[in-house]
């Protein structure tokens, strides 16, 4: 891969991140269950990709946090939102 695509992955996984982060504070602006998990699930989604970008990329430690703050994600997921 040449620098411009690395680049532009690189982009891509912040883009995911940020996404991911936006889909889950809108988790707590959630009017139902059926709204906050539609925001979790596009937080997990984003995350995975992010965390699938980085291992393309080669940044273990990147991956490693996202992995992290995804396993977070889903556990406030499950002890506040769960019915």
């Amino acid at each position: 891969m040449n620098e411009e695509e690395r680049s532009a992955m690189v982009a891509n996984m912040v883009h995911c991140k940020t996404m991911g982060e936006k889909a889950y504070d809108d988790m707590y602006e959630a009017h139902s269950f059926g709204d906050a998990n539609c925001c979790y699930r596009d937080a997990k989604d984003f995350f995975y990709e992010a965390i699938r970008l980085a291992g393309e990329l080669g940044l273990a430690e990147e991956g490693e946090s996202l992995s992290k703050r995804l396993e977070h994600i889903k556990g406030v997921f499950r002890s506040q939102f769960v019915q």
